[in-house]
């Protein structure tokens, strides 16, 4: 990348300034989905034991995917008290335990399969998927790439209407480039609760979630001299 500030243009060397934009769509290789373990309690004890074992029975269903999954993460885990007013003095009726994972996976024929296997547990709550690509992926140097060449390109056709050619590139700036766009909000795939563990049901059929396309935007700003033209 060439900068030079201090250089004016003049008759001799006459500048040409142009953007060059690309815009890439790409199929997604990461879907994220958001899955809120819940329980309760008449103590806080049972209600942390409880919390707990649906935290392991979860996590424990989503490695059994394997090589499907990129990462799972647990955040923060909460257990609140819901009181009640008896008589002049508020009292503890039950505790609500609440924990959040995120689970990334590349494999998107199991995607529907775990959502819905997860959704269908007790308490068990699924949002999602948030499709997006990775930060090292190719798609995102196809564009920067791309968006000079189009500036390039550009500033020959500028060049050409003068009858003359360009001689040096000034500077290139980027603006913005590799950004990913996702129009609209992201589906909610499933969100499903269960009162009672000893409800026999037939196992839901797994979802087909469709792979929503990225948008990848690189934007840059280039600034050539060119040789003096004939007028």
């Amino acid at each position: 990348m060439a900068n030079d500030h201090h250089q004016t243009a003049t008759p001799e060397a006459p500048r040409i300034a142009v953007r060059g934009e690309a815009h890439i769509e790409a199929e997604p290789e990461l879907a994220r989905i958001g899955i809120t373990v819940a329980a309760r309690g008449t103590d806080r004890r049972t209600a942390l034991e409880d919390l707990t074992r649906r935290n392991t029975h979860v996590l424990d269903l989503i490695k059994s995917y394997g090589d499907a999954i990129d990462k799972t993460a647990t955040g923060a885990l909460s257990i609140t008290p819901e009181l009640t007013k008896r008589g002049r003095g508020e009292r503890i009726r039950t505790y609500h335990g609440r924990v959040h994972i995120t689970a990334d996976l590349t494999d998107f024929t199991a995607l529907g399969e775990l959502t819905t296997r997860l959704a269908d547990l007790d308490l068990t709550s699924v949002d999602g998927p948030y499709w997006s690509l990775r930060p090292t992926s190719p798609v995102h140097a196809q564009a920067r790439q791309q968006a000079v060449r189009e500036a390039v390109q550009r500033a020959r056709e500028y060049a050409e209407a003068l009858g003359t050619t360009l001689a040096a590139l000034i500077e290139i700036a980027d603006i913005g480039a590799g950004e990913t766009f996702q129009p609209g909000a992201p589906p909610r795939a499933m969100m499903r609760s269960a009162a009672y563990a000893g409800e026999a049901a037939e196992p839901a059929p797994a979802l087909d979630l469709e792979p929503q396309r990225q948008r990848v935007r690189a934007e840059v700003n280039a600034r050539f001299t060119m040789h003096p033209p004939t007028l």
